[in-house]
């Protein structure tokens, strides 16, 4: 097997990343009362923490024989209970206060994100790798929260505390102290940024990796029947753990790196609590301190210490998650192929005429897909395409859905270029039995109703019948609620292009589009479904994509197309007349219905 090409690191720091937190400003604000509600508890909290060695100091002071005291300080002891339950306490409600801020934080952007990547053309969901990409949102909305908690709840105390530290130190003792500290702090900030930035970009290499892995692993697994056919299970677990294998290297890699990072910065901590101990001892043993400030400064150092211990952590956990968070942000700033225009309209009721004028059509400037196409669907006509594969003829669909705007020329309905409708106007007086119907993980009822959300159950049934499909739904145990699995793979090929039909019939739109909409039926389905197709069709506007010569022999207007251009136009009697290509695909097909009539009489007889 042929090895994965390793993931590069990407070369330092980037410095866009930091564009996220201003984007994240607005979520903050809309709850601003609940962020201030928040940071005062939080400096309360933080205060309190503060105060804890202060009272404590004092404690050890009156209980020390030297100031003879005769009775236990308890009001002190009182207050350093309730200073303790204080830090705890103010803690948890910031966190209470807080939850709904980053919780809606979460809905709004993933929501936001879900959207777009609705909104985007077609081209880039062909292109997209969905495993990545569902990923990439999973990550960046648990990214958000990280961002969010640990930049207020862990900057913000750190550097408040660190503050009320040094007030303390500059106020009670003499200069070295604070010294001490001040430059520990600060070669503990240099040390902590400059590893962990190192350790960023093997970090984001083990992503990189992770998102391969589960992109892989899904598409594996969505095209398991594929895998089944040609005996390629080991050759897929090879590949997965080939992936694997990269992101286990790498994962080692960032655990190694968490330790060294560790060890320097409890290296660095210890000499600094060891130089202010000796300084402390000094001083008691001078008769310039107590013990009681010796308590104190050891408790000073462990309040600010301990949050700095995590400093680490927390810088690094910013970093990832404002690189999961700018990933996720960046699928926003995927350009929307297809946009509405400032001033686009509505389709107005009533019946719709489909008129493609000179239009020409390529998916890569290198490939032209349609070549100077013309042609009318008037109101409530029917126009059948017919045609090799490659063709275009599937295209003229997708074009018509607007899921890609034409190169040159244009598409029109009722005289109004498709271009100044609203989409969703446009797309709501379209219906479309594909060719390749898939499913949603869901009921039968669901995936019927899906053509009209807000259909009664009656009218879902009434749907089902038309399609000749509410006979099969009745004998399953479960009826409509049955599940069609994933990619609708529980029901064979004709059952789900019947449920596409009733889908299509209850949307009951004003152009409808047949697109080779019976080529999953046998021959007695295929008949029954083609006649419910013709009674549909009547009164709409129908483009057929047909295969199958004999479905369209009614159609009002009947196009040839090879290699993107239509090459003959007519009746099914005119084109036959003509004896050109449409002729000789007419006789193909006859000959190839009548072979199989023979080996079926044939079959039967034996």
């Amino acid at each position: 097997m042929r090895p994965l090409e390793p993931v590069e690191p990407q070369a330092g720091p980037r410095p866009r990343e930091w564009r996220v937190v201003p984007m994240l400003l607005p979520y903050l604000w809309e709850y601003k009362w609940r962020v201030v509600v928040a940071l005062l508890f939080l400096v309360t909290a933080k205060l309190a923490n503060v105060a804890v060695p202060l009272v404590l100091k004092e404690v050890v002071d009156g209980l020390s024989p030297a100031r003879a005291v005769l009775a236990v300080p308890l009001a002190l002891l009182v207050a350093y209970g309730a200073l303790r339950l204080s830090t705890t306490l103010f803690a948890e409600l910031r966190d209470l206060v807080f939850v709904r801020v980053t919780q809606r934080a979460i809905r709004r952007i993933a929501l936001g994100v879900f959207r777009h990547l609705h909104a985007l053309s077609l081209r880039f969901h062909l292109e997209r790798q969905t495993g990545g990409v569902s990923r990439d949102i999973e990550r960046g909305t648990r990214g958000i929260s990280t961002l969010l908690s640990y930049m207020l709840f862990s900057i913000i105390p750190v550097v408040l505390e660190f503050t009320l530290v040094a007030i303390v130190l500059f106020a009670k003792f003499d200069w070295r102290f604070a010294a001490v500290t001040f430059a520990a702090v600060a070669v503990y900030i240099a040390f902590t940024f400059g590893i962990t930035e190192w350790r960023m970009d093997i970090r984001r290499r083990a992503n990189e990796l992770d998102s391969r892995a589960n992109t892989r692993a899904i598409d594996s697994l969505l095209n398991y029947e594929t895998v089944k056919y040609f005996n390629n299970e080991e050759y897929e677990a090879r590949r997965y753990d080939e992936n694997l294998r990269q992101y286990e290297n790498a994962a080692v890699k960032t655990e190694a790196s968490l330790g060294a990072l560790n060890i320097g910065q409890s290296f660095i901590i210890a000499i600094a609590v060891t130089i202010l101990m000796i300084l402390a001892a000094e001083g008691v043993a001078a008769g310039s301190l107590t013990l009681g400030d010796l308590v104190l400064i050891n408790g000073l150092l462990i309040q600010l210490y301990i949050p700095l211990n995590f400093l680490g952590m927390v810088y690094r956990e910013i970093k990832q998650a404002l690189a999961d968070t700018d990933r996720m942000f960046r699928l926003l700033e995927q350009n929307r192929e297809i946009e509405d225009r400032p001033d686009a309209v509505t389709l107005p009721p009533g019946p719709a005429s489909v008129r493609f004028e000179h239009v020409d059509f390529n998916y890569d400037p290198k490939r032209r897909i349609l070549h100077d196409v013309s042609f009318e669907v008037p109101a409530g006509k029917k126009v059948a395409v017919v045609g090799a594969s490659g063709a275009g003829k599937s295209t003229l669909a997708r074009l018509l859905y607007r899921f890609y705007d034409v190169s040159a020329g244009s598409l029109s309905i009722n005289g109004v270029d498709i271009r100044d409708l609203k989409q969703t106007s446009l797309r709501g007086a379209i219906g479309i039995v594909p060719q390749d119907t898939v499913l949603f993980n869901d009921t039968i009822h669901y995936n019927i109703q899906y053509g009209r959300p807000d259909a009664a159950p009656e009218e879902v049934i009434a749907a089902a019948k038309a399609a000749h499909i509410h006979d099969f739904i009745s004998t399953l145990p479960d009826g409509y609620d049955a599940r069609v699995g994933e990619r609708g793979l529980k029901l064979s090929g004709g059952e789900k292009q019947r449920v596409a039909i009733a889908r299509a019939i209850l949307k009951d739109p004003r152009i409808l589009i047949f697109d080779e909409a019976t080529s999953a039926l046998d021959s007695k389905s295929e008949k029954a479904i083609q006649a419910e197709l013709d009674r549909i069709a009547r009164g709409h506007t129908t483009l057929v994509i047909a295969h199958r010569l004999s479905t369209i022999m009614d159609a009002d207007e009947i196009l040839v197309m090879d290699h993107g251009r239509i090459v003959e136009r007519g009746t099914h009697r005119d084109l036959l007349a003509r004896r050109g290509a449409y002729a000789q695909m007419w006789a193909l097909q006859q000959q190839e219905d009548a072979e199989r009539e023979r080996h079926g009489v044939a079959a039967a007889a034996s």
